[in-house]
C-alpha cells in the first residue's frame, strides 16, 4: 500500500508507551499507517506519494487542549480586545471605547475583554462614573481577563435589572460603595448573570467560532474540549456542530456540559434529553456534566481551606453547597455521565472529591474518568485522594508563568502544591494539561515551556518542586487529552491506525533550551490526513 504522505527525516515523538523517538511517518487517508525509522518507511512511498523531509524537526501528535472556552474566545476577537491591542492604560482603554461608541447604533452593547487591572499604569479598575462618561446610550461591559469579574456602566446595569436594592446571587456579589451605590464591578456569579444579558448574536457567535478554530489550528491545536459559553446553555452545542459540519470549525471538539451562567439547567436539559457523554463522533462528541465550585486564582476569588496570605479575612467564593453539588452531579453520574466542575482552591476541590465519592459509592462506575477542571491549590492529602478514586487532573501550566508572581502574593508557600504536575506524575494521577483561553494564551508550546520550567513572566521560580521533562509535558498536551476524553485509542499518540491528527514544529523541541521552548513555533498541522496549516509551502517531494 502507498501511502498519500509521508514524513521523513524527522524527530518524530510518539508519545507512545515506550517514548519512542522515529524518523518517519506515513499516511493514507486520514489514518496512520506506518511508523518507524525512515528505511521501513520508505516502502510506502509511491509515484504519486508526497513526501514531506522535516530536516530533524520535531513531528508530534497533534495538540489536544482539553479545557478551553472556543465560544468565549471567538466572540472576544469581535469587540475591543485589551491583550490584542496591549491596552497598558485606562486613558489609551477608554479612547479605543470612544470610538468604538461612535461606530456603534445607539443602544448596542460595548464590549471589552481580557482587561487586567494589573495590566494597567493606574492598577485599578475603571469606575461606573469613568463608563458612563463614555456612554449612557451605549450598555458598557469590561470583562476582566479571568472570566469571572466585570465592570459596567449604568446602563449595563439597568438592562441586567441590577439596582443598589438588589440582593447578591448566591456566590457572587454586586459591588457597592461606602454609601451602598453601585461600583458597576460584578463579582463571580453577578458577573455570569449580568453577561447574559450582554451575550451575543448567533451570527456573531458563528463568526467567532470560525475565527477561533483557525487561530487554533495554527497553533497546532487538532482537538480541543469546550469548557462552556455563557449563556446559551444547549444551543450552542447545535451552533458548533452545525460549524463543524460546514468546515467552519476544523478541530475536534468534546464538549462539556455546563455554560458559565447556569450550568444546573443546563445539565438538567441534557439530562432530560436522554443525551450522555461519548454521544457523537470523532469530530464532535458529548463530554462530561460540569459545574462551577469556585472562583477564579487571580481574582483572586477561588475558596481555600485558610485565608490568602494577602487578606487574612478572606476564603474566596462558592457557587455550591455540597449537599446540592451532590444532588446534580451526582444524578448525571448515575445516568451514565462523566462529570467535572471548574475547583481552583482547596476547598473546592475538597468539595468536588467528595460529591465523586459520593456518586462512586451509591453507583459504582469502573474507568469513569471523573474530571476535576483546573485543581489550583492540590494537597497532599486532596492528591491522595485523587489517586484513590482515579479522579482525571485538569491543570494549567500557563497559568505560573502569566499569573506566578500574583500567586506568590496571594497564596504564599501553596504554590509549590499549585497544578503539581510532578507529584501527579510520581504518585501515578492521570492528568492533561490546559491553556483556558482566554484566560491565558491558548498556544500549547507556551503551557510546555511554563510545565519544564516552572518561573513566572518576570523571571521568578514558583513551585519548581513541580518541574515535569518536555516528553512528559508533551504526553500532557497530546495522549493524556484523548485519555480524558476516553479517545486514547484513536488519537493523542503517533501509532498505526490512529487518526493522522500530526504538528510539525519549527525545529527540533528536545534540543532547544528549555528557556527558549516558548519561541518554537508550529510550521504544519495536520487534522484527519489533510494539511490544514502550513506556514510555508516550500517542502519538496
Amino acid at each position: 500500500m502507498h501511502a498519500d504522505i509521508v514524513f521523513t527525516n524527522g524527530e518524530v515523538i510518539t508519545v507512545d508507551q515506550d517514548s519512542s523517538i522515529m524518523e518517519a511517518v506515513a499516511i493514507k487517508d486520514h489514518t496512520i499507517i506506518g511508523v518507524g525509522q525512515k528505511e521501513e518507511v520508505s516502502g510506502f512511498i509511491g509515484e504519486n506519494t508526497k513526501v514531506i523531509d522535516l530536516e530533524g524537526k520535531s513531528l508530534l501528535p497533534g495538540f489536544i487542549d482539553p479545557h478551553l472556552h472556543l465560544t468565549i474566545y471567538g466572540t472576544n476577537l469581535l469587540g475591543i480586545n485589551c491583550a490584542s491591542l496591549k491596552i497598558d492604560s485606562l486613558e489609551m482603554l477608554y479612547e479605543e471605547m470612544k470610538t468604538r461608541a461612535e461606530h456603534t447604533t445607539e443602544g448596542e452593547w460595548i464590549r471589552v475583554t481580557g482587561f487586567n487591572e494589573n495590566a494597567v499604569r493606574q492598577k485599578r479598575f475603571p469606575t461606573i462614573q469613568e463608563l458612563d462618561a463614555i456612554s449612557t446610550e451605549h450598555p458598557i461591559v469590561i470583562i476582566r481577563v479571568c472570566n469571572h469579574t466585570s465592570i459596567a456602566n449604568s446602563k449595563a446595569l439597568e438592562l441586567a435589572g441590577f439596582t443598589k436594592e438588589s440582593d447578591n446571587p448566591a456566590g457572587g456579589e454586586i459591588e457597592r460603595d461606602s454609601n451602598g451605590e453601585l461600583t458597576g464591578k460584578m463579582i463571580e456569579n453577578a458577573h455570569m448573570q449580568l453577561f447574559t444579558i450582554a451575550d451575543y448574536s448567533a451570527e456573531e457567535i458563528e463568526k467567532g467560532l470560525k475565527l477561533a478554530s483557525q487561530i487554533f489550528v495554527e497553533s497546532g491545536i487538532t482537538s480541543l474540549h469546550d469548557a462552556g459559553s455563557y449563556g446559551w446553555g444547549p444551543d450552542i452545542l447545535k451552533m458548533m456542530k452545525k460549524s463543524i459540519d460546514s468546515g467552519d470549525v476544523k478541530n475536534r471538539v468534546y464538549a462539556l456540559i455546563g455554560s458559565l451562567t447556569d450550568s444546573e439547567s443546563f445539565v438538567r436539559h441534557m439530562i432530560d434529553e436522554g443525551v450522555v457523554t461519548g454521544d457523537g463522533d470523532e469530530w464532535f462528541k458529548i463530554g462530561p456534566a460540569k459545574l462551577f465550585t469556585d472562583g477564579s486564582s487571580t481574582g483572586p476569588t477561588l475558596a481555600t481551606r485558610e485565608p490568602y496570605n494577602s487578606d487574612p479575612k478572606d476564603t474566596g467564593i462558592l457557587y455550591y453547597d455540597q449537599e446540592r453539588m451532590n444532588e446534580v452531579l451526582g444524578e448525571a453520574h448515575s445516568k451514565g455521565y462523566q462529570i467535572t466542575a471548574h475547583a481552583q482552591g482547596d476547598r473546592a476541590i475538597e468539595m468536588v472529591l467528595n460529591c465523586i465519592e459520593e456518586a462512586l459509592e451509591k453507583h459504582p462506575r469502573i474507568d469513569h474518568r471523573h474530571r476535576i477542571e483546573h485543581g489550583g491549590i492540590a494537597s497532599i492529602d486532596l492528591q491522595e485522594r485523587m489517586k484513590e478514586l482515579g479522579v482525571v487532573v485538569i491543570p494549567n501550566p500557563a497559568f505560573m508563568y502569566v499569573n506566578g508572581d500574583a500567586y506568590l502574593e496571594y497564596y504564599g508557600d501553596r504554590v509549590n502544591v499549585m497544578y503539581p504536575a510532578n507529584d501527579y506524575l510520581e504518585k501515578g494521577i492521570p492528568f492533561a494539561f490546559a491553556s483556558d483561553t482566554p484566560v491565558v494564551d491558548h498556544n500549547p508550546l507556551l503551557g510546555i515551556h511554563a510545565a519544564v520550567n516552572r518561573k513566572t513572566v518576570s523571571g521568578h521560580d514558583v513551585g519548581i518542586c513541580q518541574r515535569v521533562s518536555v516528553l512528559d509535558a508533551i504526553k500532557a498536551y497530546t495522549y493524556m487529552g484523548a485519555y480524558a476524553s476516553f479517545d486514547e485509542k484513536q488519537k493523542g499518540s503517533i501509532g498505526v491506525g490512529k487518526l493522522a491528527d500530526l504538528v510539525v514544529l519549527d525545529q527540533s523541541i528536545l534540543s532547544v533550551g528549555s528557556e527558549s521552548i516558548k519561541d518554537v513555533t508550529v510550521e504544519l498541522t495536520m487534522i484527519d490526513g489533510r494539511i490544514e496549516y502550513e506556514k510555508q509551502a516550500s517542502y519538496q517531494k
